[in-house]
């Protein structure tokens, strides 16, 4: 079964609506919980009257912050090497004293139905006192910006320092060139089709909690709620997720709502749901990206690249979230060069609080940054030197494995030239200046643009998967990572059935339940067939060693005679007895868990090529073609892996294209609050995507894979920001942030028209 593509086992209840989503989970008796939330970036909360709001029909409880009593507040779960220690600001689950962000909870009721919780959430009056605000990180460490904490001066929440500062200046002085680029990697609203939702239960037997929600990472979630914020044993906070419609990182981490409906549940005695609406979601889940980086790459007389300079202010926003400060110093540190052998690295990053909703992990969480970078400056230093941008790629790529990167990261393997040659081929180059002669005559514009990337995948390092014989005589699968649509129904089943020689549907797979599983780590990190599929065929491994010698005690015969092949044992004179059989024997238990701990990293890498076509009239950008070889190791499924790299690109291809979060300078107010203002990849935008996988296996796990999940986003922007700058090169235009609007690619060749 491993490296085939059988359907999808979950795609028969996601096509016939049968699916559970967190809605569809809702108890009969339980409450509707709406939330109050600030309309300012800044402000004093003067008052807050909830009078009339609990006199509604149908209101249970309307609670502020001074009601939630007794629980501490949302802590930042991630650990970063800081010039001094980060500050990490408070994070009530609702607002006390200020509102720091548009969208900022300062209430919330609760009422018999969701209509009736609205209009008295309507009704509750909040005086406020506007403040100055600050949303561009750079502008919020200015000395005048306004304060976002009194308690982090400058609005500056760490400083993170990696690398050989003294051997990249030495290296920049000696070189003889010297490329400098300053890049905005632009915010990113998150839009999984499935909002964001939670139900909050409590036991009052027992004072247990448990919070259903549409999430992942479900053991770090009830890690957090029992030891920082209800202070319970692990034992008494159960946190579980049916099926989930997408997440792509944001939805790994507990937020101010999931704190709410936990209190209220407990103070109420009832169930408490709350379902966000899109509008909502935006102004509250977590954001993505949003850096601005001062980059050199220094170079030899030769082309060759000697060192690499990073200096990034990253936007945190209005609170220190969960993995936030991680996605600008520690992850993309592992992947900080990308594909290239760079002598010395040295990176400075600082963490700028603004008032804007809270940046978290985004698919990808850092690499896709730090090979944006990387990718952006190798194009540049091809057109300032007057060389072949493939030509520069091929001769500074890492060519001897393993290899230690500047920034200390052991890189085990990876076909890098042969992804770049495979790809250069496949999108027929040489055929380039044709069409490109061919668009001209036409009055557009044609340019075609390369973009590697490299990926660091594991995540957390440790992962656990247990396998245990149901009576029934099914066979479970409990894993602690987790699918929100990923297809690890169908994956992990594939290889279970490949290693114990039972057809794919004997196997019953079951996450996301900390009652059910005992540790997890999440799918965070594109970990889930490193860490959790690994961990499996070590269970399996073992169940067959387990196996072998319950079967020859059956068998009366010793156990070095008796091989296991295809579901049997089987002893060297024939006699055989089924795995399930063996099983079934109530005197031995083959039911078993595998860890895999302290993992290295896996390296997923490619090349990916893109060819546009740009109407100087309007600036419009066409996405003529996308092409990409990469490689993830061995396969499990290679369809499942293919459309993982098709929604990353996907993504990918809206950040350099369309998406772009706004906040109005001086207001702070979200101008892109809602999928009228806020322009996610449609169909037309993407064209069929040509997509070739050529693994290269690796020894960091049993299995030889490497992570598939975060691919595309990593490639995508660069390779689409190459093909607009190859496109408008003609022109004079030699530089572009993303998003590459119409309007943004017209003022660019406009501005250059007028240029002397």
């Amino acid at each position: 079964m491993i490296g085939a593509s059988p359907p999808r086992l979950e795609d028969a209840r996601f096509l016939t609506g049968t699916g559970r989503f967190i809605d569809d989970l809702t108890p009969p008796d339980a409450l509707r919980a709406i939330f109050v939330r600030s309309p300012h970036a800044h402000a004093v909360i003067e008052a807050i009257d909830t009078d009339a709001a609990r006199a509604m029909p149908g209101v249970r409880g309307v609670f502020t912050a001074a009601d939630l009593d007794g629980i501490g507040d949302i802590p930042c779960t991630v650990q970063i090497a800081t010039v001094a220690p980060m500050i990490v600001p408070p994070r009530p689950a609702l607002a006390r004293e200020r509102v720091r962000h548009v969208g900022d909870a300062v209430a919330f009721v609760v009422a018999e139905t969701e209509a009736q919780a609205r209009d008295a959430a309507e009704s509750v009056v909040v005086r406020y006192h506007p403040l100055p605000s600050i949303t561009d990180a750079r502008a919020a460490l200015d000395d005048a910006a306004p304060l976002v904490w009194q308690q982090a001066p400058g609005n500056l929440a760490f400083r993170f320092l990696k690398g050989d500062k003294a051997a990249v200046d030495a290296a920049i002085a000696a070189a003889a060139h010297v490329v400098t680029l300053d890049l905005v990697n632009n915010r990113l609203i998150i839009a999984p089709m499935e909002t964001r939702g939670a139900t909050g239960l409590h036991d009052a037997a027992t004072d247990s909690l448990h919070l259903i929600l549409s999430g992942a990472g479900v053991h770090g979630i009830r890690d957090v709620l029992a030891d920082a914020i209800f202070r319970l044993p692990r034992a008494r906070v159960r946190v579980s997720a049916p099926d989930v419609g997408g997440g792509f990182g944001i939805k790994n981490a507990v937020y101010p709502e999931h704190v709410a409906l936990l209190w209220a549940a407990r103070h109420l005695g009832r169930p408490i749901a709350w379902m966000a609406d899109r509008t909502e979601d935006f102004a509250s889940a977590a954001q993505g990206r949003d850096n601005r980086t001062l980059a050199r790459l220094a170079l030899d007389a030769d082309g060759r690249f000697l060192a690499l300079d990073v200096a990034t202010i990253a936007n945190l926003g209005a609170y220190v979230a969960g993995y936030g400060p991680g996605t600008s110093t520690s992850a993309p540190s592992s992947a900080m060069g990308g594909v290239y052998d760079i002598p010395a690295v040295f990176m400075d990053v600082r963490g700028a609080l603004t008032n804007t909703v809270p940046i978290d992990a985004y698919r990808g969480a850092g690499k896709p940054e730090a090979n944006y970078l990387i990718e952006r400056l190798v194009e540049a230093a091809a057109r300032q030197l007057g060389v072949d941008p493939f030509a520069l790629r091929r001769r500074n790529m890492i060519a001897r494995f393993p290899h230690t990167s500047a920034l200390g990261v052991s890189i085990d393997g990876g076909r890098f030239a042969a992804n770049l040659d495979a790809v250069e081929a496949a999108a027929d180059r040489a055929g380039f200046a044709a069409r490109r002669a061919a668009s001209e005559a036409r009055g557009m514009m044609r340019g075609l643009g390369v973009g590697c990337f490299l990926e660091t995948a594991r995540g957390q390092p440790s992962e656990a998967t247990e396998i245990r014989f149901d009576p029934d005589g099914s066979v479970a699968l409990i894993v602690g990572t987790q699918s929100n649509g990923q297809g690890h129904e169908t994956s992990y089943p594939q290889i279970a059935a490949e290693l114990l020689g039972l057809p794919i549907e004997a196997f019953r797979y079951v996450q996301a339940d900390t009652q059910a599983v005992a540790t997890g780590g999440g799918h965070g990190g594109a970990r889930s067939m490193h860490m959790g599929g690994g961990a499996l065929a070590r269970a399996a491994a073992a169940v067959v060693d387990k196996g072998r010698v319950i079967a020859a005690r059956l068998l009366q015969a010793a156990p070095a005679s008796v091989v296991f092949a295809k579901g049997r044992f089987t002893t060297d004179d024939g006699r055989a007895i089924d795995l399930l059989a063996v099983a079934a024997d109530p005197d031995s238990s083959l039911d078993t868990r595998a860890e895999i701990a302290d993992a290295p990293l896996t390296f997923p890498n490619g090349c990916h090529v893109a060819e546009v076509e740009v109407d100087p009239a309007t600036g419009a950008v066409t996405l003529e073609r996308y092409l990409a070889v990469d490689d993830f190791g061995r396969l499990i499924n290679p369809t499942l892996t293919t459309g993982q790299v098709q929604g990353g690109v996907a993504q990918g291809i809206g950040q350099a294209l369309t998406e772009r979060t706004v906040y109005e300078d001086g207001s702070g107010q979200l101008l892109s609050g809602s999928l009228m203002d806020y322009a996610i990849p449609r169909a037309d935008d993407v064209p069929a995507l040509e997509i070739s996988l050529s693994g290269t296996p690796t020894n960091a796990n049993p299995l030889g894979v490497k992570g598939s999940g975060q691919a595309g986003a990593m490639a995508a922007p660069q390779t689409v920001m190459n093909a607009i700058l190859d496109a408008v090169a003609p022109r004079g235009v030699t530089h572009l942030d993303m998003p590459a609007t119409a309007e943004t690619v017209w003022r660019a060749l406009s501005a250059s028209a007028k240029q002397p």
